[in-house]
């Protein structure tokens, strides 16, 4: 096994680096621009522009995968909905090229795909379910979802949500990250409570990742953290957890944000498949808290 992971300075590819290492797993870490992760060896990073076709065969071609788990994407909510050209280029094109690799010489393909492929109308989603995505981000990973169905004929796709975790020099924060520093400054905190989610610590997906690749399995599989909650009740059991101050957090509603995207009020995943076929055992937020922020070991 050999497994080549796009987005590797991001904080899922910088966990499944983590991963490969302690396991023994034989991995090429690729990013755009420099290796960003001191964890991860110099001598096995290789420079990749996904959105780059004659890139992206060059390296699969050299490298010669068995396994490709694509983390790479462009995410940002609202900013895939005020600029779709290089959302579609980056969520949509480069999934083509990649696929297109990867079945000249039979590789595996894995999709990291998201919780907004769907409307959120009811919540608790199977795998099976029908998707209806409501934004240009969402949109995107729809029609990402449907290259990799269509075209790959050695595929898996993993949906998650709201994923967290440490990381190192990564380019954006995470909600828990966020939420913890607001509370530790203290002062008003308005926090919406009609977004339902389920919060997926990185560690976790980086695992049910590599367990599908390592299982041999396909298909479809929903990983993400094992309770749904509101952000606002997430941020509420964050501060508990601490001792924080919770007086002044109060609650809004979306629509006071005016957000550029629309997004699902509820989702959540039923995880029965993943827990099945893959031995999937998500932490829950207060034993992740108490990993993120403490020399407190990892346990599975």
């Amino acid at each position: 096994m050999k497994v080549l992971i796009t987005g590797s300075n991001g904080l899922l590819g910088q966990k499944l680096v983590d991963y490969c290492l302690e396991h023994n797993v034989l991995f090429v870490p690729t990013s755009k621009g420099e290796n960003r992760n001191s964890r991860c060896p110099e001598h096995l990073y290789v420079q990749m522009d996904i959105t780059n076709e004659e890139e992206v065969h060059q390296v699969i071609q050299e490298h010669r995968p068995t396994h490709v788990i694509h983390t790479a994407a462009m995410t940002n909510v609202d900013a895939c909905e005020d600029h779709p050209d290089p959302c579609k280029e980056i969520n949509v094109q480069s999934v083509d090229y990649l696929v297109d690799a990867c079945e000249k010489l039979s590789v595996h393909f894995q999709l990291l795909s998201t919780d907004f492929v769907f409307d959120g109308t009811q919540g608790n989603y199977k795998e099976n379910d029908e998707r209806n995505p409501l934004s240009e981000y969402a949109r995107s990973k729809y029609a990402a979802e449907d290259i990799v169905t269509q075209k790959s004929s050695n595929w898996s796709i993993v949906r998650t949500i709201i994923v967290y975790g440490n990381g190192e020099k990564l380019s954006k924060s995470n909600i828990i990250a966020w939420a913890k520093s607001a509370l530790e400054k203290g002062g008003p905190l308005t926090i919406v409570d009609d977004q339902f989610r389920a919060p997926t610590w990185a560690e976790d997906l980086a695992s049910g990742c590599m367990a599908i690749v390592q299982r041999n399995e396909k298909g479809i599989y929903h990983l993400s953290g094992p309770e749904t909650m509101s952000i606002y009740d997430l941020v509420i059991r964050i501060a508990v957890h601490f001792g924080y101050d919770t007086s002044e957090v109060s609650r809004i509603s979306s629509e006071t944000l005016n957000q550029a995207a629309k997004r699902p009020p509820k989702t959540g995943f039923d995880l029965t498949r993943s827990r099945t076929k893959l031995g999937y055992a998500p932490h829950t937020l207060e034993e992740t808290l108490d990993i993120l922020y403490s020399d407190a070991p990892v346990t599975s």
